[in-house]
């Protein structure tokens, strides 16, 4: 049986920088939620919605790795696309340094 593909952290890291970890992912959920359609047409409104659906699921799914002590790959590429496609690249870019969150010193 293998084991979810992430950046295994140890408890005492995910102790640790639970706060940090956090934080990043509510400030993306925030930020998410407070995009608006590039055009104002119903296509348009669809297509943001499922990508905004898409940011949040893969929030959710850094969550649940979280609480199972790795940060979830899957979650990452996922949340990660979601938030290029709504043009918050630099946001996108700060969910991925969580991968090296347990490399970071407090």
């Amino acid at each position: 049986m293998s084991s979810p593909a992430g950046t295994p952290i140890s408890a005492d890291d995910r102790a640790r920088l639970d706060p940090v970890f956090m934080q990043v992912i509510l400030d993306t959920q925030a930020q998410v939620q407070q995009t608006q359609p590039a055009q104002a047409s119903p296509l348009a409104a669809m297509f943001h919605r499922e990508t905004v659906t898409e940011a949040l699921q893969g929030c959710a799914m850094l969550i649940a790795g979280w609480n199972q002590g790795r940060v979830d790959d899957a979650g990452l590429t996922r949340a990660a696309k979601a938030l290029r496609a709504l043009q918050l690249s630099e946001l996108a870019d700060r969910l991925g340094n969580l991968r090296n969150i347990a490399g970071t010193e407090h």
